[in-house]
């Protein structure tokens, strides 16, 4: 014999065997549907939140508007620990979507003199905002939350099914204690 050969048996929860039980099929049924809902939920959960997502900053790109806006005071000049020019917080005025002027403060390079025209997002409503996302960017930012939401669905199912097999162990010993308590005394005689 030049190697042994190993015998596989496909199937073998839901095959008829005598040393079956009823817990080795449930188990194989939650298995089953463990690995289906990832793969059919996680695809369907990645698609459903990367196009959420892509809509989210479609919206924001025809939300979000630029706007040229006054800063009101000096603005001191400020390095970072690397040296860099720091951006500071500044009062600035700027003409809302409505007409009407608006004042607030926002962060603004530093060294700036007041009455320096800036450029700055507002939303519909004439509130500062950031710039929106890029459409690239939001393809990248759209794809990662889509497979974050996939990984977070399969986790949750595995974590589940781990749950689900270890309460099918717990079951499964408890019987073998059951059984034990039977055989156990016609075993342990003593002789002697």
């Amino acid at each position: 014999m030049t190697g042994s050969r190993r015998t596989r048996k496909l199937f073998w929860r839901w095959r008829n065997n005598s040393l079956r039980r009823h817990t080795d099929v449930v188990e194989a049924w939650i298995i089953l549907a463990a690995w289906a809902v990832v793969a059919v939920g996680g695809t369907v959960a990645g698609l459903v939140t990367s196009h959420a997502a892509d809509e989210a900053f479609a919206r924001q790109r025809t939300e979000r508007h630029t706007v040229r806006a006054v800063v009101l005071d000096d603005v001191p000049r400020s390095t970072d620990a690397l040296g860099t020019s720091a951006q500071r917080a500044a009062s600035v005025r700027w003409t809302a979507p409505s007409g009407t002027t608006r004042t607030g403060r926002t962060l603004v390079n530093s060294g700036l003199k007041a009455g320096t025209e800036i450029t700055l997002w507002q939303d519909a409503k004439g509130h500062l905002t950031i710039a929106p996302i890029g459409a690239g960017e939001s393809a990248v930012e759209s794809g990662f939350l889509g497979t974050v939401a996939g990984f977070a669905l399969a986790g949750l199912v595995f974590g589940a099914e781990a749950a689900a097999r270890w309460r099918l162990d717990c079951r499964r010993v408890e019987e073998w204690d059951r059984q034990w308590d039977l055989v156990g005394p016609r075993w342990s005689h003593r002789t002697g």
